[in-house]
């Protein structure tokens, strides 16, 4: 079992740079000693026959071919109805 020391803790804090008061340090040293026992639990998991899962549904990406559908209106008159146009694109104020 893995059971942190105190120095451990605080090096963990210093590293990620919190202050820690010293009820803190007894405190996380507790609860992060569980949470290593933890870890080695899973570490003893068999996993050798399981097969890699990334998707668990049973769903799969549906596909169509894209097809090109002329309603009859050009660009040029599709432009007309918007308020600000410059190089062919419709001009929209700057957004940060």
């Amino acid at each position: 079992m893995a059971k942190l020391t105190r120095e451990d803790v605080l090096k963990l804090a210093r590293l990620a740079r919190l202050q820690l008061e010293e009820d803190e340090v007894e405190r996380y040293q507790v609860e992060l000693s569980e949470i290593l026992k933890f870890v080695e639990q899973l570490n003893e998991a068999t996993v050798k026959d399981l097969i890699p899962t990334s998707q668990v549904t049973g769903l799969t990406n549906i596909t169509r071919e894209d097809m090109v559908i002329d309603y009859g209106y050009s660009p040029e008159e599709l432009l007309k109805n918007v308020p600000e146009v410059q190089d062919g694109q419709i001009k929209v104020k700057r957004v940060l």
